[in-house]
């Protein structure tokens, strides 16, 4: 039975389990809930409501970096995106986590408050993600200063969860010139060709970002 993978082109998390499976070239049905019908069957399945989601003969698999998992168990291609040595694995789930918690948190509460009631945003809030993500860039500027990718020398789910991460992060809040080392790192994500085809793919609802989508990327 072929995948089914239910997402949006636009979502980061549908990003971080698209970019696993056309990094392997794994045949799958993209089912986008742009559609309703689609969204319907979504929710029949995954009551919850969050994306991707990841059906496989009738097993039904959530959470971007459990499907990104999943695939690498049983569907594994010529790019293991977890390395088979447990130690470095750890280091791969962290990264995933780094990224997932201290970037792409930070960067939904700039871009959720911006969805509030104008009277209903919170100030705070927003400073505090502002300061999180500066926080985040400084201590990844200087991970990233001799390696490739997130976790050394080759690409894993901790760039899979990266690329989206970073992306809209920036959009959101500028990495700044000081964190060469980033940047640096954001344009190797984004000339990945995985990472570039889901990018390409969400182009056209770019109009959706809340906080106005940049000209550029």
């Amino acid at each position: 039975m072929t995948l089914k993978l239910y997402g949006h082109p636009f979502s980061s998390y549908t990003q971080k389990a698209l970019i696993a499976l056309y990094e392997n070239d794994t045949p799958f049905e993209f089912r986008s809930l742009e559609d309703k019908q689609v969204e319907a069957e979504w929710i029949a399945l995954w009551p919850i409501k969050r994306f991707p989601l990841l059906l496989d003969d009738g097993r039904s698999v959530a959470e971007a970096s459990v499907i990104v998992e999943y695939l690498d168990l049983h569907y594994p291609g010529r790019k293991p995106l977890l390395p088979r040595d447990p130690l470095a694995a750890i280091e791969v789930r962290f990264m995933d986590r780094f990224f997932d918690n201290y970037v792409m948190a930070p960067m939904q509460k700039l871009v959720f408050d911006r969805l509030r009631p104008e009277d209903a945003r919170d100030a705070f809030g927003i400073a505090e993600a502002r300061r999180a993500l500066d926080t985040a860039y400084g201590w990844l500027n200087e991970r990233m200063k001799d390696r490739e990718w997130a976790a050394g020398d080759k690409f894993s789910l901790a760039d899979c969860a990266a690329a989206p991460a970073l992306f809209y992060a920036d959009w959101a809040h500028a990495i700044a010139d000081a964190f060469a080392h980033v940047k640096a790192y954001r344009r190797r994500l984004l000339a990945r060709p995985s990472f570039a085809r889901a990018v390409d793919e969400a182009r056209p609802y770019r109009p959706y970002f809340p906080l106005g989508a940049p000209d550029r990327d």
